[in-house]
């Protein structure tokens, strides 16, 4: 049996489907390409796929993952571009990888996360994200299956930092762009989370400006979410490093001509004066 370890993205209007959207339209993808899955064994039969991590619905991602269990060898990337073409555009399988490794969700302990605020003045945000990693502990509330639950979203935060928006951006507006690396701990803590920690930090509780006495703007904007990168996180770098790279690491080195080989098929006597 062959694991195939697969990085797809979410993009544009398609970051709104859920995830089960997405397992109902993979799985139509992997029938329109004949791929020859493996099935659980009982009563219901189900390929064997395992999705790692999903992100939240409504939130656009660079980085899902999710491994397949094939009963007959394929190529990694020619599966990539079939699987790809069966798709829908904004769902776009981007990479492949043979599993040659174990523990692919034992590797996806952080993320990196991009948040879009039009309208927002990026040096007012700047004061509420240096307010935010000054703080020990930055305690919120998220409405639970049993309740309101409150919770630290300090701790799982690496950085949070705001970045200069692309100078080519269309319109005159403000635009502020917040990236942050999040770990993946218990209770998750999500980049909205995080917009409710710089809120709460800001005074900003009621989306009014203590000093203008008038809304602010990112105190309400829904914000553009999109996870670029999601990985292993590496405490001395502070990176989150690519969780395939160690199957390709694992891979074996292709066979390379030698010069022996050209000798050997070379006509007898071609050498000789």
């Amino acid at each position: 049996m062959q694991r195939i370890r697969l990085r797809y993205t979410k993009r544009g209007r398609l970051r709104f489907t859920s995830h089960r959207d997405f397992q109902r339209a993979f799985e139509r993808a992997l029938r329109r390409s004949e791929v020859p899955m493996a099935y659980s064994a009982g009563f219901t039969p189900h390929p064997k796929v395992s999705y790692a991590n999903a992100a939240p619905t409504g939130t656009g991602s660079e980085a899902e993952f999710l491994e397949i269990a094939l009963t007959e060898a394929r190529d990694p990337d020619v599966l990539r571009a079939l699987l790809d073409e069966s798709l829908p555009d904004g769902l776009d399988i981007i990479d492949a990888v043979e599993a040659r490794t174990s523990g692919l969700a034992d590797r996806l302990t952080a993320s990196v996360w991009e948040m879009r605020l039009d309208g927002v003045d990026p040096d007012e945000l700047r004061a509420a994200v240096a307010a935010f990693n000054d703080a020990g502990t930055v305690e919120v509330q998220r409405k639970a299956k049993n309740g309101i639950r409150t919770f630290d979203a300090r701790a799982a935060v690496a950085d949070l930092r705001v970045v200069d928006a692309p100078a080519d951006r269309p319109g005159e507006r403000p635009c502020a762009i917040l990236r942050l690396v999040v770990r993946h701990v218990t209770p998750a803590v999500r980049p909205d989370d995080v917009l409710s920690g710089l809120r709460a930090v800001a005074d900003l509780a009621d989306g009014v400006s203590p000093v203008r006495a008038q809304p602010r703007a990112w105190g309400t904007v829904p914000a553009a979410v999109t996870r670029l990168a999601q990985g292993l996180f590496d405490e001395e770098s502070g990176t989150v490093t690519d969780p395939l790279a160690p199957d390709r690491e694992a891979a074996p080195t292709a066979p390379t001509a030698v010069a022996g080989a050209a000798v050997a098929t070379a006509p007898e006597g071609a050498g000789s004066a």
